[in-house]
């Protein structure tokens, strides 16, 4: 599931802008930034199952505060 996200964040990154202008392409490029962090965060989690849940890590430290 998590290499399902990391794919389909690289996907919005190569997603070809529709002929539209204007308002509609601002809210296409805000959409698509959206999703693209979405299924970033879910593609960079770390996951288990606790309990019978699914249990989705997601490291929010800054990167000089990481181990």
């Amino acid at each position: 599931m998590l290499a399902r996200f990391r794919e389909r964040s690289a996907a919005v990154k190569k997603r070809p802008l529709p002929p539209v202008a204007g308002e509609e392409r601002q809210a296409f490029i805000q959409q698509a930034q959206t999703d693209f962090q979405d299924f970033a965060i879910i593609g960079d989690s770390v996951g288990s199952i606790e309990d019978g849940f699914l249990v989705l890590r997601v490291d929010l430290r800054p990167a000089d505060q990481k181990t």
